[in-house]
């Protein structure tokens, strides 16, 4: 069967195999397999919905338009929501009526109450985050139970100081140990120290000595970070995550208090953690007495190694406290949380990863991971997340999506967000939760109430036109990102253990650590080269893995390469787990430098030697599937040297990604182009089989394509737009007869001139050229949706001679990709400014928001007189443009300073409507 080489023939070839494709879709209930995959596109579950965060500001909300904006939400294809309380947008107000909800307060309870009926009457799921802000803390937290520092305060001294204060403290803090420090060089060694015991009446007597000193103070601190963007009565501390009789009372006092408005038909799907944002939480009251425990030896002698650099052994005592400190927060706050949650009838869906240093392991005791992010080739939250779920065997993995969305808010078009979507779904999201939608009360100006950081993706939006069809392709895409099972080739060593070893006091951020050491060319030299992976560390190592043929199973998940990123330090037992892989047949590729260091302050010699033999071991020849490269660069094409690729993309796989999920009788793949450029590829996919279909998420379509199979291998030809995507699923189900599909030859008419153009408050015009309706100054700071109409005459023979009409906007301009201060957008200039939605006689016949801008309408079409009719809607920066912003400052003279809106200095008229050509393209 000849594919067609254009996008016009390979549009009506679409139409044409989905007319001759059509059969009767049967499946047994309950298995995955192809036939269910088929049907569950065609009519994806209501599950797979995209959700929003639903901020509301003050929980200043009332019953009317909650249920308004629920039932506007459903209508747009959205099928949940997550509940966040957070700052007030405006002081009360007894003249109009206006009234901010006390957090927790019962008017605020009434609300939720009604909020999650609601949710329930419309078949929507409804989340809660468990707090107000993030992180969770606030009013009821007292100082006793906010999170810990360890503060180190340093005074210097003269030879002949003879005493010198211990710094003020308040109760709920503690002096651990005292140390003088006579270095007289940038460098510190153990010599130098000298721990001071005479510490009487608030003062901390010295020995006389030459030179100058300085004394050092370690306290068991309070970091008194407050509670981020919190709603009005949530203002407080932070809560100590690494004290589990203060998350026991945070739960009892909040999470009790806000289960109150439920009851067992309307309890939340989940309760949310946000952020783990607790700045320098890095200690705790009784840490010492923990470490001792858990390390085998008194931390207290050492304290000074967590400030400053005291040779060889500082890292191995860091990396002891990082690992206590993750110990502590799995034990006291992950595990409470996941009880609470199960005993309450919820899931507890978490950020693992943050402050205090949640491990990608921490995330066993989470119900769901939810990331964010689209930064999706180096080592990020959205990819942390899936992993965790594969290996953890959880099906769905939620993200906070859109976060930053081409700044500043109400900017982000349909496009887009369809932009940002696709590299989530590629690092494994498969639950969209858009970042997100502003509670807005009716009297206020639109475009109404937004976050100071984030989209909006709300009504108020003009391009709401298009959301039901932008929803429908992020519902099929969540429905089959869902299926079957994830096989990613490569599982990649997070290196925790050097991470820890990095740490030092107020500075214990894993991930980011994590990021830094793993740095940002390894994993494009992956995924360029074919592959998929997921992230693991050491205790899923040790404590999960196992070696099944040449696979490595980390729970759920499956593996068939292990690549270990310039790692110094390795636990014994993990090396010892990668060699019984190696000795399985595993490919094994070491970038950069080899593990030498057994971590740890209590390691012994003879385990030292241990590593180092099995590295030379693994390297020296043993196993000629265990590889080592000097470069980064290097490790995709070593990979496929000793793993067949998953997914090689010809000519270039360089910025295109790959998602394989197997399913029962066959295998189905995503793969997205991230770029603004059009390209035409081969992919050989490691899967054979007699049928290959198309998924096309934007129609709901499924062709059948001619390949090539050879071996267990299978070739296709797959043409991507600009920021374009393909599913293909291949099985062994009958091939298809060849098919001819239509040729581009015939009349093409140009419909750029002679249309209407009305705008919802004016009489229509005639416009001779199409171009941005801001051109006209007297529509330069419109926002809001125009009407284009045209008739168009269509002869009877012309019409029985054509297999297919389309209606052609033309084609993006690529623009120069640009480094971005926060977040992602689609570097293409439209030719529909910003989306479009069409009608023929009167018809729907579809909409318009990103590539391919055409549309097929030939069966609209009708001999003689038609009409075309194209609402137009771009977004709402035009109108902002022409007015002033919101004035904050009475708002925060009443409730402080919460927030400060970003990008604002970026709001401008956007060009709008139809930027032409149109054409009719008549194809024989």
């Amino acid at each position: 069967m000849q594919k067609p080489t254009n996008r016009y023939g390979t549009v009506l070839f679409k139409s044409c195999m989905a007319f001759l494709l059509a059969f009767r879709l049967v499946s047994q209930a309950g298995a995955q397999g192809v036939a269910d995959v088929r049907r569950g596109f065609e009519n994806p579950p209501d599950d797979a919905r995209i959700m929003m965060r639903w901020w509301w500001f003050g929980s200043a909300v009332t019953k009317a338009e909650i249920e308004r904006e629920l039932r506007t939400m459903k209508t747009g294809g959205i099928g949940g929501v997550e509940v966040q309380p957070v700052y007030p947008l405006l002081p009360d107000d007894p003249k109009t009526g206006f009234k901010n909800l006390p957090y927790l307060s019962d008017e605020f309870i009434d609300m939720l109450r009604f909020a999650a009926a609601k949710s329930k009457e419309l078949g929507m799921r409804f989340d809660l985050t468990l707090g107000s802000g993030w992180s969770f803390g606030g009013a009821k937290t007292p100082i006793t139970e906010a999170a810990g520092q360890l503060r180190v305060e340093r005074v210097k001294v003269e030879g002949s100081t003879k005493q010198v204060p211990v710094p003020a403290m308040i109760p709920a803090e503690k002096l651990l140990a005292v140390f003088l420090s006579t270095a007289t060089g940038g460098t510190v060694t153990v010599k130098d120290l000298t721990e001071l015991r005479q510490v009487n009446d608030g003062v901390v007597l010295l020995t006389p000595r030459t030179g100058e000193a300085e004394v050092l103070f370690f306290i068991s601190g309070k970091s008194g970070m407050q509670v981020k963007r919190p709603s009005f009565g949530a203002e407080g501390y932070v809560l100590n995550h690494l004290d589990r009789p203060s998350v026991d009372n945070y739960l009892k006092l909040t999470g009790d208090r806000l289960f109150t408005a439920f009851d067992r038909t309307t309890i939340p799907y989940s309760v949310f953690c946000d952020s783990l944002e607790v700045y320098n939480q890095d200690w705790t009251d009784g840490f010492l007495e923990e470490f001792q425990k858990r390390r085998g030896y008194d931390l207290t002698p050492f304290l000074p190694a967590l400030a400053m650099d005291l040779g060889p052994a500082t890292a191995d005592i860091r990396y002891d406290w990082g690992r206590t400190i993750t110990e502590l927060f799995n034990e006291r706050f992950m595990v409470p949380m996941q009880e609470w949650s199960k005993k309450n009838g919820t899931k507890f869906r978490i950020q693992g990863y943050g402050l205090p240093p949640a491990a990608i392991s921490s995330n066993k005791w989470a119900d769901i991971s939810d990331g964010e992010g689209a930064q999706w080739k180096v080592v990020r939250a959205a990819r942390w997340a899936s992993s965790a779920n594969h290996i953890y065997g959880r099906k769905v993995t939620s993200s906070e999506t859109w976060t930053w969305l081409h700044s500043p808010v109400f900017r982000a078009t349909p496009l887009d967000i369809k932009a940002e979507a696709d590299v989530h779904f590629l690092q494994g999201i498969n639950q969209l939760i858009g970042h997100g939608w502003a509670y807005t009360p009716p009297e206020v100006e639109y475009p109404g109430w937004r976050f100071y950081a984030a989209g909006e993706y709300s009504d108020r939006n003009p391009w709401w036109i298009v959301m039901p069809d932008l929803a429908r392709y992020l519902q099929r895409m969540s429905f089959l990102m869902r299926q079957g099972e994830p096989r990613n080739d490569v599982a990649f060593y997070l290196p925790n253990a050097d991470a820890y070893s990095h740490f030092t006091a107020g500075r214990v951020h894993l991930i980011e650590a994590e990021r830094e050491l793993v740095g940002e060319t390894i994993l494009p030299a992956i995924i360029s080269s074919g592959f998929n992976l997921d992230f693991f560390d050491d205790t899923i190592l040790t404590e999960i893995g196992s070696i099944q043929s040449k696979e490595l199973v980390l729970g759920s998940s499956r593996h068939r390469a292990i690549v270990v990123p310039g790692v110094e330090r390795m636990p014994l037992e993990s090396l010892r787990k990668l060699e019984s892989f190696a000795k399985a047949g595993g490919a094994v590729v070491f970038a950069r430098r080899l593990p030498s260091v057994v971590p740890g302050f209590s390691a012994t010699q003879a385990q030292q030697e241990e590593l180092k033999t099995a590295v030379q071991r693994l390297i020296g020849g043993t196993y000629p599937n265990v590889k080592f490269v000097r470069t980064d660069e290097e490790v995709g094409k070593v990979l496929a040297q000793l793993v067949q690729p998953d997914a090689a993309i010809s000519p270039s796989g360089e910025d295109f990604g790959s998602v394989h999920r197997k399913i029962d009788g066959g295998d189905l793949y995503f793969v997205a182009n991230t770029s603004n450029q059009r390209r035409s590829v081969k992919v050989t996919f490691r899967a054979s089989g007699k049928r290959v279909e198309v998924l096309n998420a934007l129609t709901g379509k499924i062709d059948v394509i001619s390949s090539q199979t050879v071996g267990n291998s299978t070739t296709v030809a797959l043409d991507f737009e600009p920021y374009g995507s393909n599913v293909v699923v291949i099985s062994n189900g009958p091939a298809t007869n060849a098919f001819n599909a239509p040729s581009t030859e015939g009349r093409i008419l140009d419909l750029s001139s002679g249309w209407s153009l009305a705008f919802k408050d004016s009489q229509p015009v005639k416009v001779d050229k199409l171009i941005s309706w801001t051109e006209d100054e007297s529509r330069r700071l419109y926002s809001g949706v125009a009407e284009y109409i045209k008739t168009l005459e269509i002869p009877a023979a012309a019409q029985r001679q054509t297999k297919s009409i389309m209606l052609d906007f033309g084609e993006g301009k690529p623009l120069e990709v640009q480094a971005m201060r926060n977040g992602m957008r689609a570097w293409l200039d439209p030719p529909v400014r910003e989306a479009a939605v069409v009608y023929v006689n009167g018809n729907r016949a579809g909409s318009v928001w990103c590539p391919p801008y055409s549309l097929e309408i030939g069966s609209l079409l009708k001999p003689g007189t038609n009409e075309i009719k194209i609402m137009v809607a771009n977004t709402a920066l035009n109108y902002m443009a022409g007015r002033k912003l919101p004035d904050y400052k009475l708002l925060n003279l009443r409730y402080g300073e919460r927030f400060q809106p970003q990008d604002m200095d970026k709001i401008g008229s956007l060009p709008s409507g139809l930027i032409g050509p149109v054409r009719l393209i008549m194809m024989k």
